[in-house]
Order: structure tokens, then C-alpha cells, then sequence
């Protein structure tokens, strides 16, 4: 399984910007083939810190997902409201385990 959790940091004045292409971007993703997961989490201590688990069955999955029309709309409606640049940590997904992994 191919996991990537994806650090952001949001600007304080363009938190609903980031949530309204977030909900968008999420939506499509999850109905995505190859996708098992993608979850948008906010940090209860810092509300401006947000993670995207995004979980794939395999690196093609995910690569495919970086090439979708609503990706190049959330990349580009997002373009402004980080307040510093995001970052995806990678890990391999071991349980639960899915048909494919």
C-alpha cells in the first residue's frame, strides 16, 4: 500500500479557501480507482495545521491521482494559502490489509 500523510499549514485568512477545495478535491479522490483512503484531519491544538492521509494500493494509483482535473484544482485554488510550503511524509500501509495489498 502506498500511504502519504501531507503536512499543511494554512494562513489564518484563507482557512475556508483551503477547506472549500479540500471538501472538493476529497470527494473526487475517494471515488478515485486505486484509492483506499483519504482523509483531511485538522489539529485540535493548532487549527491552522491540517494532514491528508492519503492512501493509495500503489504508487501508479497515486501518481494517476496527482494528473486528475480536480487535483489541478485544488493545486491551484491553494496556491495562496499556506503559510509555508506543504510537505507529504511517505509510508508503506501494513494493516489494514486490503485485497490489493
Amino acid at each position: 500500500m502506498f500511504v502519504t500523510l501531507v503536512h499543511i499549514h494554512v494562513k489564518p485568512d484563507h482557512v475556508d479557501t483551503f477547506l472549500d477545495a479540500t471538501r472538493a478535491n476529497h470527494e473526487a479522490s475517494i471515488r478515485e480507482d486505486g484509492n483506499v483512503r483519504f482523509d483531511v484531519l485538522r489539529s485540535v491544538e493548532e487549527p491552522l495545521r491540517f494532514v491528508l492521509y492519503e492512501w493509495y494500493v500503489d504508487e501508479a494509483a497515486a501518481l494517476r491521482h496527482k494528473e486528475t482535473p480536480h487535483y489541478a484544482a485544488w493545486r491551484d485554488a491553494t496556491i495562496d494559502v499556506f503559510a509555508e510550503p506543504r510537505y507529504g511524509v511517505r509510508y508503506d500501509g501494513l494493516f489494514p490489509e486490503t485485497q490489493a495489498g
